[in-house]
């Protein structure tokens, strides 16, 4: 699970909030900041914060959590830079500015992404009769479904060239070399 933590003073008190990448909010997918508790799943009370001001998401292209301007007025402010258009790139150290009041990103945590196990298991003495080939195996690509030797692990699927990480472990045909 990915999440970013946000830290601001409303108040007079220091608030900290942790977004994740997959939670619950009232748009799926992103999570909105402003003043308008109807429309918004983290709530900041500043006059100068808009009802709905922007959305914070994880972006799985980039690999990153992103901020994106919901307002044409009043844009909010990211490392210095207006964002009034597309979404801004956020990590550990940038500063928001919500109308006058700073958010401060203060902790990002990128896990690594699951790759399912692939469990090797040779063929019992019983199914390789002794007068047969070797039995080899090879992954089969998620995308074409053609099988590849271990060889191309760490090169991808030489027909398309999907990544085999998550490639299956399938029994190779043995090519015999009698004719």
């Amino acid at each position: 699970m990915h999440e970013l933590t946000l830290e601001w003073q409303e108040k007079g008190q220091i608030k900290r909030e942790t977004i994740y990448n997959q939670q619950r909010s009232r748009s799926p997918g992103t999570v909105r900041l402003g003043r308008d508790p109807a429309r918004c799943d983290l709530v900041l009370s500043d006059p100068t914060i808009s009802g709905l001001h922007v959305e914070i998401f994880f972006n799985t292209t980039t690999h990153n959590f992103a901020l994106r301007n919901l307002r044409q007025s009043n844009p909010p402010v990211v490392n210095g830079e207006q964002v009034t258009h597309g979404e801004i790139s956020l990590s550990q150290g940038s500063i928001i500015y919500l109308g006058q009041a700073e958010v401060k990103v203060v902790a990002v945590l990128l896990s690594a992404p699951i790759i399912p196990p692939t469990m090797l298991v040779p063929p019992t003495p019983s199914i390789q009769p002794q007068h047969s080939p070797e039995v080899t195996y090879g992954l089969e690509c998620p995308r074409c479904h053609r099988t590849s030797a271990y060889e191309r692990l760490d090169w991808g699927c030489q027909w398309c060239g999907t990544s085999l990480a998550a490639a299956a472990s399938v029994l190779m045909t043995p090519i015999s070399n009698s004719g």
